[in-house]
């Protein structure tokens, strides 16, 4: 075990130590807006553009830390700019404008470090993309150092408004912030990311540090600010591990530390809450047994309502195996919805009420396919099988109250209503009777319909026709007449007053 930590004796391990620590919280952390923002691809272009300015700051100012950094930071920028010139303002896919610029800017460099090696001086290729962070020095630490508390630094600071920029641009643009200099600003942060982290991990492989630890994060949580705090360290973790790993197999750091952050996103992709395939899988059993489950319930209602409710019977109509059907039975005499009686299956009193919830939302869903979607009744079947095991009940009532509450399917099957009514429906009324709308009803979906017609809670009326479709009310105050379906009707909570309308 010692030899596995026995780099960290030396001078250049603890160098290599702080440097990868602080590059992993700083990609860790300025990925997540990349990732969010969809521009992955922008920080493979700048990692591999900023080579002539590599070059150029070497030819002019030699091999020195600050000549270096200002060179790569003015291509990165540079770089930027013109991407999101070409995108704004010419007829060019998004990406295609990427990769015209990158590959343009990296070949210049290639082309540079050519010509400057034939004149005899050295720029070492393999170090500016595969990095080597044991060769650090401490002013390449200095520097790494700086960058990484500006960078993060700079997202704690202007937070909200790289978070509305990047959800919401539109209202950030009305709030007076503006989009595009959020954007420039950012790519800066990145340039001077991408060449804090080139000596460490290179600049191929510091895509691998700015965007796996943030996709890693972004399947944990879907908070924003857990989300960069579990970005940074996961970069941390990943890149002490494999400087680690570096150290144990005698091999090159940055492919170590994009290799550990790899397989760290690999578990996530697996275990990870919600979003993990694990997750995921017993999700969809839990799902299949529900609606199993439910169809056992709903057909034990219509065999109930034929008056031959039994295990046999339940096989034939269900078509799942004797030993699910059995366990199912199981299931619903413990939650009280079936019950038996000498040997009998029989449906109780709440287990009629929980399928009929299930037939309410199939008939439901049944009517709204042929009335608002247009198909006949020969095609809706299949679909409200399925949707009626994930209806919720607010969205039934808006269904309910969008079809003008019918009483049958497209079938002529009467449609189950809840439970729920009225304590005084505004149907009971007779002619001359005067009320006023109650201020609770049994849902807002009634009150946006009462609002629609004019009516607000406490608007005081009388009622001056009732017919078999519709009856007429009087507003008091305004003396207007307003006609309403006796289907709201019946549903509608109304406070009846003493006397009657005099005229």
């Amino acid at each position: 075990m010692g030899e596995l930590f026995d780099i960290f004796n030396y001078a250049l391990g603890i160098r290599a130590l702080i440097a990868s620590i602080m590059v992993g919280a700083m990609c860790g952390v300025l990925g997540c807006f990349i990732v969010l923002r969809n521009m992955s691809m922008i920080g493979d272009a700048l990692s591999h553009a900023v080579l002539p300015g590599v070059v150029v700051g070497y030819v002019v100012a030699g091999s020195g830390v600050l000549a270096i950094f200002t060179g790569a930071v003015t291509a990165g920028f540079i770089t930027a700019v013109l991407i999101t010139w070409i995108q704004h303002n010419v007829k060019t896919k998004n990406d295609a404008a990427i990769g015209i610029v990158f590959t343009a800017m990296f070949s210049i460099g290639v082309m540079a470090i050519s010509k400057i090696s034939r004149e005899g001086a050295h720029l070492d290729l393999d170090h500016f993309l595969f990095g080597n962070v044991l060769g650090l020095s401490n002013a390449d630490l200095y520097l790494t150092g700086f960058i990484t508390l500006y960078v993060i630094f700079s997202v704690f600071l202007f937070y909200r408004y790289l978070f509305a920029t990047t959800f919401q641009p539109v209202i950030a643009e009305t709030m007076g912030i503006s989009v595009k200099t959020v954007h420039y600003f950012l790519m800066l942060l990145l340039s001077f990311a991408v060449v804090a982290s080139m000596q460490a991990v290179g600049v191929i492989l510091v895509v691998a540090m700015l965007i796996t630890p943030a996709s890693t994060a972004m399947l944990l949580t879907n908070r924003l600010k857990w989300m960069v705090v579990l970005s940074g360290i996961i970069g941390v973790i990943s890149a002490v591990i494999g400087l680690i790993v570096t150290d144990f197999y005698n091999t090159t750091p940055g492919p170590a530390m994009a290799v550990v952050v790899t397989l760290f996103y690999l578990l996530a992709v697996f275990f990870a809450p919600q979003k993990g395939l694990l997750f995921k899988y017993f999700h969809r059993r839990k799902v299949k047994h529900k609606i199993q489950l439910e169809d056992t319930l709903k057909q034990s209602l219509k065999l109930h309502e034929r008056g031959n409710l039994s295990l046999t019977n339940l096989y034939q109509r269900l078509g799942f195996s004797e030993p699910l059907v059995r366990k199912n039975v199981s299931i619903l005499e413990r939650k009280g919805l079936l019950k038996r009686k000498n040997k009998e299956l029989l449906l109780t009193e709440q287990g009629e009420k929980e399928a009929n919830k299930l037939v309410r939302a199939h008939r439901l869903w049944e009517t709204y396919l042929v009335r608002q979607v247009g198909l006949n009744a020969g095609q809706i079947h299949e679909d409200a099988e399925k949707y009626e095991h994930i209806l919720t009940d607010e969205l039934l009532d808006e269904l309910e109250a969008s079809l003008d509450y019918p009483k049958q399917d497209p079938h002529g099957s009467p449609i189950p209503q809840k439970d729920n009514r009225p304590s005084f429906p505004l149907s009971n009324l007779s002619p001359e009777d005067r009320a006023r709308i109650a201020n609770h009803q049994l849902n807002e979906h009634l009150v946006y319909r009462l609002w629609k017609l004019g009516l607000l809670p406490k608007s005081e009326f009388y009622l001056l026709k009732k017919e078999e479709k519709n009856l007429q009310i009087v507003l008091d105050d305004e003396g207007q007449v307003i006609t309403i379906p006796t289907s709201l009707a019946e549903r509608v909570n109304v406070e009846k007053l003493v006397d009657t309308y005099d005229e």
